[in-house]
């Protein structure tokens, strides 16, 4: 297959080459082509396996994130390692709308997950997330544990963010990603923690 390719490889040189003698401008316009096709597959097969962007749609997720925010998305990342509490995670729809949501993951297989008066607590201890501000609500949810291959989603806003506590566990096949990084507005551009 390889000694295939490299032959047709070879003749596509050679017809360039008899192009490139015969009219310069259209060795230019092929030569041209060629290197916005090759431009154009490496960037599907980026976007596709390793780096996508997503759009938040909504407030759930303020103050870490705004309405309108484009986030850099690492597909790849998650395809060898499981998200750890704390990542801010793309993750399809469980509503099967053919949208994406951008939550933060508050609890990893095997934790056991309650929520008393607004105050998550994993394995009886308080979650603490240095640096991450929360703007929590009243909101209380009983002790559940999180099942294997699945994980469980907050919003930092609390009050305005519909996540794990009504619509439960996110599967790791729904998983589209980490977000990384905001690329827009520039005014907000940073890494995200």
């Amino acid at each position: 297959m390889f000694r295939r390719i490299r032959i047709r490889y070879q003749q596509w040189v050679s017809y360039k080459h008899s192009l490139k003698e015969k009219s310069r401008l259209l060795f230019m316009g092929v030569d041209l082509i060629e290197s916005l096709l090759v431009a154009l597959i490496f960037a599907l097969i980026i976007r596709h396996y390793i780096i996508q962007t997503s759009f938040v749609p909504t407030g759930s997720m303020i103050p870490t994130l705004k309405i309108n925010d484009r986030l850099f998305v690492n597909r790849y990342v998650y395809r060898f390692n499981s998200p750890k509490r704390g990542d801010i995670v793309v993750f399809r729809s469980p509503h099967n709308d053919n949208k994406d949501y951008v939550k933060r993951c508050v609890a990893i297989p095997g934790d056991r997950i309650k929520i008393t008066d607004g105050i998550v607590y994993i394995n009886n201890a308080r979650l603490l997330l240095p640096g991450v501000r929360i703007l929590a609500d009243r909101f209380n949810m009983p002790e559940q544990i999180v099942p294997e291959k699945s994980y469980f989603m907050l919003g930092d806003n609390r009050g305005n963010s519909e996540d794990s506590r009504y619509w439960g566990f996110v599967h790791e096949t729904d998983l589209q990603g980490k977000a990384i990084f905001t690329f827009w507005p520039l005014s907000r551009m940073r890494v995200l923690q």
